[in-house]
């Protein structure tokens, strides 16, 4: 396998000696996940792309701080690279931002949630048991970090998961397309790390319920196989 990483941010210098970035965290879930071959990643808020996405099995973008609809010069240029990809049909993986992105490429209406953030452990309701590696499960939790939604199912896309505070919170289309709003790169102690920078922009009731949320576990690591096998094409079950 190879895959090209879009890394749409950088971390904070706090946290940035234990995690690296982005784009490693999610080399380390794909890698625990029984992923080989060659991962490559590119930091597009520094212009960094690879000269060709041709020799690449999938394309996956990351979460970032920015908004998908951003007018900011990089966030336009990821755009313009998403719309191509799409338009090659190229395999797309995207998380948060990157789900995000990909929706409002394919025609759907991404902005601020009026329910507010999601954050710490969420529930939602999976709606692909037959997928590979889904193991006929119903439901998943996975750690969330996100102020904007996905408000449309894009023409031609499946959903794949849901929940009341986020409706459309995975989606795939065909063989193509495979998006999910939380993050299953994240870990507890770094999603802990976003809850206390945020504990002002939350509220304590909201901050203190998060924070009990993360020592339930969650799902990333079965999201992550799932992941690899759309990469890999592994036929639905």
């Amino acid at each position: 396998m190879k895959l090209c990483i879009l890394e749409n941010d950088y971390l904070d210098p706090v946290v940035e000696a234990t995690y690296v970035g982005y784009g490693t965290m999610f080399e380390r879930l794909l890698r625990e996940a029984g992923a080989t071959g060659q991962m490559d990643i590119f930091n597009t808020v520094k212009g960094q792309y690879p000269e060709s996405f041709d020799d690449y099995d999938a394309v996956l973008l990351t979460g970032s701080r920015a908004d998908a609809f951003s007018q900011e010069p990089w966030v336009l240029t990821l755009r313009q690279k998403v719309e191509q990809l799409l338009q090659a049909r190229k395999k797309l993986v995207g998380v948060c931002f990157g789900h995000q992105l990909i929706a409002l490429c394919l025609g759907a209406r991404v902005g601020r949630a009026p329910q507010g953030w999601g954050a710490g452990r969420m529930q939602y309701q999976w709606l692909a048991p037959e997928l590979p590696q889904a193991q006929d499960r119903n439901h998943i939790a996975l750690l969330a970090s996100h102020q904007d939604q996905v408000f449309d199912l894009p023409e031609g896309a499946r959903l794949l998961a849901t929940s009341e505070f986020c409706p459309v919170a995975a989606f795939a289309v065909e063989d193509r397309v495979f998006c999910v709003q939380p993050h299953p790169e994240f870990v507890e102690d770094y999603s802990a790390f976003l809850l206390n920078k945020r504990r002002a922009a939350l509220g304590e009731a909201q901050y203190t319920s998060c924070l009990d949320s993360l020592s339930k576990g969650h799902d990333g690591d079965a999201v992550a196989r799932m992941m690899l096998a759309f990469i890999q094409g592994q036929p639905a079950a």
